[in-house]
């Protein structure tokens, strides 16, 4: 019997599990591009939960389990009771006893906690204001797509310490490969990780020396749309451009998780540049995402 796992956080799942993970998604992807049908979730039935905006997010999970074989219902919280009141942990318990599976895309991550401490199925962090693992998945997963493992590569993250930020230094953490951090001095992480293999730079040019990968964000996330201007200002010497792209090393790779902003966290020659697998980075949304569902529900299958 498979035990039951959430997905709240990247470093909810541990490295054999991720490696798995990553493996299935190569199946999925293989299975999608050569026309195959792949109807692992025949008759299961996926409850997206959005209370933030979404297009890559929705299309990923909704089409992705449409096309293993079940059905995704879409709840925005403004047109449900979850918007109007009614307990977080009274809403888990009548939810998650008429589906299999609930993904939530919101603010708060104590919100999605509360939710599956409270569910009967496995929880999906869709994306929260401080953590975006399915993204990160994605991302990892494209990298050891274009370049093989990414254990000992460096990975550098220019910009904002967000959601994104921590879920890569989650990352780096279970797999084992280096991070380098800059951002600006009032936007820097937190709580940075105690790992040796995380490390923060003042300057982004030399955190992205050498680097195998560099990644970015928004300058404003959303929920920060009202800094927009005063985060132009303190970010704009954390642009990623074509000279910060000439530090990395040879072959090195540009991603971002979308919607980007030309001309301000990234220049327009990088972005749509031959360093770039933004849209590959898009793509692996929907492999990835089935990939985890099947593994959330069915387990790891021989």
């Amino acid at each position: 019997m498979t035990i039951m796992k959430h997905f709240l956080r990247f470093a909810d799942l541990d490295k054999n599990e991720l490696n798995y993970l990553f493996n299935l998604t190569t199946e999925v992807k293989t299975a999608f591009k050569n026309l195959k049908k792949r109807e692992t979730l025949q008759d299961r039935h996926l409850v997206m939960i959005f209370e933030k905006s979404s297009t890559r997010t929705r299309l990923a999970f909704e089409l992705g389990m449409n096309q293993l074989g079940g059905s995704a219902v879409y709840l925005n919280t403004k047109d449900s009771q979850l918007g109007r009141g009614e307990p977080i942990l009274d809403s888990a318990r009548v939810i998650s006893r008429m589906c299999d599976l609930v993904m939530i895309r919101t603010f708060e991550q104590e919100m999605i906690e509360t939710f599956a401490k409270h569910s009967s199925v496995p929880i999906i962090n869709g994306l929260t204001n401080q953590h975006h693992p399915c993204q990160v998945l994605a991302d990892v997963f494209t990298f050891i797509e274009k370049k093989g493992s990414i254990q000992g590569a460096t990975v550098a993250w220019i910009g904002d310490a967000n959601n994104m930020c921590n879920s890569w230094i989650e990352a780096a953490n279970v797999l084992g490969f280096n991070l380098n951090i800059s951002s600006p001095p009032d936007y820097a992480p937190d709580i940075l990780s105690t790992s040796e293999n995380v490390k923060f730079f003042s300057v982004p040019q030399e955190a992205v020396e050498k680097a195998d990968l560099v990644t970015t964000d928004v300058w404003a996330s959303m929920g920060f749309e009202e800094e927009s201007k005063s985060r132009e200002q303190a970010f704009k010497d954390w642009q990623v451009d074509e000279s910060l792209m000439a530090l990395t090393s040879k072959d090195s790779l540009f991603m971002h998780c979308l919607p980007a902003h030309r001309g301000e966290e990234v220049s327009a020659e990088v972005i749509d540049g031959i360093q770039s697998v933004v849209w590959d980075e898009a793509e692996n949304r929907l492999h990835v995402q089935k990939a985890l569902m099947e593994f959330l529900l069915l387990g790891a299958l021989d």
